[in-house]
């Protein structure tokens, strides 16, 4: 979008966008944790309290990925309508 307006966009586009891709990261890495919890679970019984705050981390996250996607869209969206030529 830069190289059709030939001149940098906000810095808030940029910003979002880092946030969005952050989230991604910690939603990744919260997943992985659940993974190792429920596998560990498996094979050493249930300690149900560690499981539930692997559990609440992931939800968390997810949270925050859900508010920087729909922020990032809304950002894209004005970058978009200010790249089309009036």
């Amino acid at each position: 979008m830069e190289r059709l307006r030939s001149s940098p966009l906000h810095a808030n586009i940029s910003t979002a966008l880092d946030k969005h891709l952050e989230s991604i990261h910690v939603v990744q890495a919260r997943r992985k944790d659940e993974i190792v919890s429920a596998s560990s679970r498996q094979r050493h019984g249930p300690p149900r309290c560690q499981d539930e705050r692997v559990v609440l981390a992931l939800a968390a996250a997810l949270r925050a990925l859900c508010l920087a996607a729909r922020k990032v869209r809304t950002v894209l969206w004005c970058a978009f309508q200010m790249t089309l030529p009036k």
